[in-house]
């Protein structure tokens, strides 16, 4: 079983990946193979529903979101981290799930998945709420965890101060890897997910 990270921090070795490396640690303890990928400093275009995806298999922007999405197919659950800017999540994980899961419920559904946020004071539960509406709406589980998932600092050093934050990390590291072996002994117990209904769209306006 793996689970791949996502850093959505420009900084490689912030205070988000410090709190991922705590949860990954935590899943390492369990056995489960991890991955950290970084979106990295490069800008990041937001989706602008062109479709191209849906025809081709990948985004027509051929950047990081696209190596992203062949990683997803073979992954078994997520962590998502990001800042917290003006009380969100940062743009550039925002234009980087919203290209991610467009038209892929497929590729996340029924695979657990979590969120993580770092911030220096304030914000933090919007931008929580904000990454986990992307599992949502994709059928997935999420896994929580003691406490909204967040560590406070202004710099990494700091975050591992935050020991209730740091605690919290590796709570959701134990919960992830507890929820990805029900759902492995599920499956080996023949238990498969649910059947979906054809999909009903209804518009409001007549």
């Amino acid at each position: 079983m793996k689970v791949l990270l996502l850093n959505g921090s420009p900084h490689k070795e912030g205070c988000t990946y410090t709190a991922l490396c705590e949860v990954g640690k935590v899943l390492k303890e369990n056995n489960i193979e991890t991955e950290i990928f970084q979106i990295g400093t490069n800008p990041i275009a937001g989706c602008i529903a062109c479709g191209a995806c849906l025809k081709n298999g990948k985004c027509f922007r051929d950047d990081k979101v696209n190596d992203f999405i062949e990683k997803a197919k073979e992954a078994d659950g997520f962590v998502f981290g990001s800042p917290v800017y003006y009380a969100g999540a940062a743009g550039q994980i925002s234009s980087f799930l919203d290209r991610a899961f467009y038209g892929r419920t497929s590729i996340f559904a029924g695979k657990p998945g979590a969120a993580v946020v770092s911030c220096r004071r304030g914000g933090a539960s919007a931008a929580f709420d904000q990454i986990n509406k992307y599992f949502t709406i994709s059928k997935m589980p999420v896994v929580s965890s003691q406490y909204w998932n967040q560590v406070h600092g202004n710099s990494p050093e700091e975050a591992v101060k935050d020991l209730e934050g740091m605690q919290t990390m590796r709570t959701l590291g134990n919960y992830m890897a507890w929820i990805l072996k029900c759902i492995d002994a599920g499956k080996k117990a023949g238990i498969d997910k649910p059947a979906d209904e054809p999909p009903v769209k209804t518009n409001f306006i007549r």
